[in-house]
Formats: structure tokens, C-alpha cells, sequence
């Protein structure tokens, strides 16, 4: 008989605990699958340790509560992992939305070869989605899972139903995770290239509230970030770098022109713009293009970056000052000659950038 672990991690669920408990005891009695359902609570404030110690009396159920962490339910899936008595894994939630009935398919897709990641999934042919869903709810399930389709191959990367050998995970003590995308992270750092999607059909919870807020889309995108640092490395700092350039422009322009209309030379202008934007680019950069280096003291850190910049910014002045001063088109249309200027600058920064400014080791 094939033994399983099925970890649940659980913050306020005192109200689906009995009936989760009872459907997964059902469903497996029907099955040749031995299990043990691992309740990992974190920190709920409700009635749902008390009530998970009770249902150990009945079921082979452990509870598992950790301690000295911050509060996310990504954590607790990992150390449900890290607690699981078996060496396959089914991880889901605790409200009733995933279908118990696809475990032993999910299972069983594990037979299928080494190395395999197994996930129920609402976009693969047979799956779906609560038909109860709003409008903009659907929406942002799609972005959301648009967003992450450049990591992994899974059509349903949203998706917190899976199952996986603990012998084919990564690291766990390496994990990142922020918030609830547990299966997008161990995907994506687990680096599985064979990825089999069960169909399932997606309930919304019947009792208790949704985890999903502000904050956690937040952390969502700050996820994300990680693990686009993590796969694409350079290219994804060197996009984002881009990004903030680009913000960065709007601050330098802002600057060219207001310095202008208060009757500062357009040469002089030019020049006393670089600062504001040059501040806000290190500012920016250090929270998120390599938020997730080492950082160094900011004072220092400000003026190696003004530094790097400057030589840069050499590059830049220079090139607009050559174009507007020889091009007749260049001295009527400056803002192109300042574009030109920026593009010109823009590798090199980033290359000083990555290599020296920011040069820690990452922590993605």
C-alpha cells in the first residue's frame, strides 16, 4: 500500500477543519493509499488548533504549529514538507476548494516518470473554475497567471493543489517564498521540467474568508520579482534596470524643462537635471532592481552610484551636446538629442552597475 502525506496549511479555518478531515478519510478509505494529514496552523487566532488536537483523536492527523517565523502560509507548506512522513507529497488548502477525489490521481501521475511535478489545474481540458466568480475576480486570476507563464510550462501556475516526491524537491532551507504561490515557487527553483497537469474543478470556499487582499497581490508581485531574478538572472536586472530608467527619465525631464521656464539655459538645465534623476535611479534601484543583493551603507553606496553615473553622464551630455550643437534637426528637436544621449549612457551604467555599485552576492 502506497503511504502519502497530505499537508493543509491552515490561518483561521476552525470552521472547514471537520468536514475537510471527514471528506479526505472517505475518500481515501475507497482507495489503496495510506495517509497522514499534516494541519500546519499559522498562528490562527480562532478555534483551529483546538479543534485540529480533537480531530487527531479520530483521524491520523498531526498538528503541527511553528514557531519564531513571521506569519505566510508559503512557510507553512514548507515545513509540512519538511515534517512529511512519506516520501510523496500532497499539498492543498484547508477550505474545501480543491476536490479530494483527485488525490489518488494526482498520485498516481507521479508513476509516470523521474523528476515530475503534478498539478491540479482549472485551464487544462476537464478543468475549471467556480462559475460564481465576478467578473474582475476572473480577471485577476488570468493576469496573475499570465504574469507567471514565463517561468514554467504549468498552464495553472496559481495553483496551491499538487503533488511531488520529497526526494525530487530543491533545498528547502534555499526557498524564498512570499505569501501563498508555494507550487509556483518550487516549480520554478525545483527547476521541473516535467510538469503533468491534472484537471480539477475549482470550488469557492462555502464558509470563513479568503485569504486574498491587497498585501498578498503585493507579495505576489514581489514573488514574482524574485523568481524572475532567480531564472533570468542578468536579463531580468537589466529590464528592470531599464524600468527604472525609464522613471528616472520622467523625473530628468521634469527637471530640463521647469529649470528652463524659470530662465536657466537650456546646456545649464540640462546638466542640473541629472541630479534629482540620478538620486531617484540609486533610491530605486537599491529597493528593487538588486533589493535582494547585500546592501552596503546608502551615503557610500549614493556616491559610488553618482560616481558610475557621472561617467555615464559624461557619455550622455556629451552626445547631446555634439547632436545640438552640429545637427541643425537635433538643436530644433532636442528632446530626441536627449534620448539619444540616455540610450548612449544607458549599458554602461548598468554594467558598473551590476558589477561594482551593486555588486554584492544576490539572495534571490
Amino acid at each position: 500500500m502506497t503511504s502519502i502525506s497530505i499537508v493543509v496549511p491552515t490561518y483561521k479555518e476552525a470552521e472547514n477543519l471537520a468536514a475537510l478531515c471527514k471528506h479526505i478519510d472517505e475518500v481515501m478509505a475507497e482507495t489503496e493509499l495510506s495517509y497522514e494529514l499534516l494541519i500546519v496552523d499559522d498562528q490562527s487566532p480562532d478555534d483551529t488548533v483546538a479543534i485540529a488536537k480533537t480531530l487527531a483523536e479520530q483521524y491520523p492527523l498531526r498538528l503541527i504549529q511553528p514557531d519564531g517565523r513571521e506569519r505566510d502560509l508559503s512557510l507553512s507548506v514548507l515545513d509540512g514538507l519538511r515534517e512529511a512522513a512519506s516520501d510523496i507529497v500532497v499539498v492543498m488548502d484547508a477550505d474545501l476548494s480543491h476536490p479530494v477525489e483527485k488525490v489518488p490521481e494526482l498520485v498516481g501521475a507521479l508513476a509516470s516518470g523521474d523528476k515530475i511535478f503534478v498539478a491540479g489545474s482549472r485551464y487544462v481540458a476537464g478543468g475549471q473554475f467556480d462559475r460564481g466568480w465576478s467578473f474582475w475576480r476572473f480577471l485577476n486570476s488570468w493576469f496573475a497567471t499570465l504574469l507567471a507563464l514565463p517561468l514554467t510550462r504549468c498552464s495553472d501556475p496559481m495553483t496551491g493543489f499538487f503533488a511531488v516526491r520529497k526526494q525530487d524537491l530543491p533545498d528547502l532551507e534555499k526557498l524564498r517564498p512570499i505569501g501563498y504561490k508555494i507550487a509556483l515557487e518550487l516549480m520554478v527553483r525545483g527547476e521541473f521540467g516535467n510538469i503533468k497537469e491534472v484537471p480539477i474543478a475549482f470550488k469557492d470556499r462555502a464558509v470563513g474568508d479568503s485569504k486574498m487582499n491587497l498585501r498578498q497581490q503585493l507579495n505576489y508581485i514581489r514573488h514574482l520579482r524574485r523568481l524572475y531574478l532567480y531564472k533570468f538572472r542578468g536579463w531580468a536586472e537589466f529590464i528592470h534596470y531599464g524600468a527604472v530608467g525609464a522613471s528616472g527619465f520622467i523625473i530628468d525631464i521634469f527637471f530640463y524643462y521647469a529649470l528652463q521656464l524659470f530662465g536657466v539655459e537650456h546646456m545649464v538645465a540640462r546638466a542640473l537635471s541629472f541630479w534629482p534623476a540620478v538620486s531617484w535611479n540609486w533610491a530605486l534601484n537599491r529597493v528593487t532592481t538588486f533589493g535582494e543583493r547585500v546592501r552596503r551603507p546608502r551615503a557610500r553606496q549614493w556616491v559610488e552610484f553618482v560616481a558610475t553615473s557621472l561617467v555615464g553622464f559624461s557619455m550622455n551630455w556629451g552626445i547631446y551636446a555634439l547632436l545640438t550643437a552640429k545637427v541643425a534637426f537635433f538643436d530644433e528637436y532636442r528632446i530626441l538629442a536627449l534620448i539619444s544621449g540616455i540610450i548612449g549612457a544607458s549599458v554602461f551604467n548598468f554594467t558598473v552597475s551590476t558589477l561594482f555599485v551593486y555588486s554584492e552576492k544576490r539572495g534571490v
